[in-house]
């Protein structure tokens, strides 16, 4: 076998796979309607299952949902005869997946499921089928054929169901009006979690960590303060308490470019005042856009009143995995 073949082996499963997606465009009608009408009225959460390949998809089907505002599982129908149909209570709504509609571990439980009296959306490829004629909706995801040269393996019969899978999950997504902040509240391991739900107060130096001085300090112990405090920068303090500048390593150059004398100079005479800030409950991505927009390296966090709360640099940013 060529590598030449493996190639054209590989963009006939693409095309046939395309294809079985592109022909369920066709068949979204009302039952497409009434089945997210179902999920999305459902009080309690929806069950998902499937046997074998179709478990697997299941599997994806109900994580997909779960994560876009709908609280969904995935129950084995095997295991769901032996005790794990008491997942289901009377308040949930159950998905079921069978390309052929009869497989034997799903119909087993179809009597189970109509005595509880929950909805069931049934997906499969036989519209006559057992599965499809006992559910409350049936969504067609029939193929004109497999992508396996054998017929055998299932492989655009499962590609189409888990397509429409998540053509359900975001068709409720949206009529829930799920948002991004939302999304980063179920991933809050990921890196959109914590672009959208980590503050600024999270992540800044408070208290002592904070670099301040004086308004009346020299310029000596401005130096001091940035070296021992690491982060490139020190807040100036009027008489009342509340930010009155900043004093960074850029002002450093620009002071000893002018000749300054370091020990008898004053703070004040060379600070940055009115320099920019940010507030607390800012997120934290606002503080990058912000340093990215002003070309700055570190910010200060201030209250209402100018009153100093904390400080953070890129590099803070940069351990928060904001960046």
């Amino acid at each position: 076998m060529t590598v030449h073949h493996f190639q054209q082996l590989g963009k006939a499963v693409l095309q046939t796979e395309a294809a079985a997606i592109e022909a369920l465009t066709d068949r979204l009608g009302d039952a497409f309607d009434h089945a997210c009408r179902r999920v999305l009225d459902c009080p309690g959460r929806v069950v998902v299952t499937g046997m074998g390949k179709s478990g697997h998809i299941g599997n994806k089907i109900a994580a997909t949902l779960a994560s876009t505002g709908t609280p969904a599982f995935f129950m084995h129908p095997g295991e769901a005869s032996h005790g794990d149909l008491g997942m289901i209570t009377e308040q949930d709504c159950v998905i079921a997946l069978s390309n052929s509609g009869e497989t034997a571990e799903i119909t087993t439980l179809l009597p189970l499921i109509k005595r509880l009296q929950v909805p069931l959306i049934a997906l499969t490829g036989n519209p006559r089928s057992t599965l499809a004629e006992v559910a409350d909706v049936h969504l067609d995801v029939s193929v004109e054929k497999e992508a396996c040269p054998l017929g055998l393996a299932p492989t655009s019969s499962t590609t189409a169901a888990l397509a429409m899978g998540d053509a359900l999950a975001i068709a409720v997504l949206d009529a829930r009006g799920f948002t991004e902040e939302d999304f980063a509240r179920s991933h809050p391991g990921g890196s959109l979690g914590r672009r959208l739900l980590l503050r600024v107060r999270d992540i800044m130096h408070q208290g002592a960590a904070v670099p301040r001085v004086p308004i009346d300090a020299s310029l000596k112990q401005a130096l001091l303060e940035i070296s021992n405090k690491g982060l490139g920068m020190t807040a100036i303090e009027d008489e009342q308490g509340r930010l009155a500048g900043i004093y960074t390593d850029g002002d450093l150059r620009r002071t000893l470019e002018g000749d300054a004398d370091i020990h008898s100079a004053r703070v004040r005479d060379h600070m940055t005042p009115g320099c920019i800030t940010i507030g607390p409950d800012e997120i934290a991505s606002a503080a990058l856009t912000l340093m990215d927009d002003k070309r700055i390296n570190a910010l200060l966090v201030t209250d209402g009143e100018g009153r100093i709360l904390g400080a953070l640099n890129m590099h803070d940013l940069l351990r928060a995995g904001i960046v």
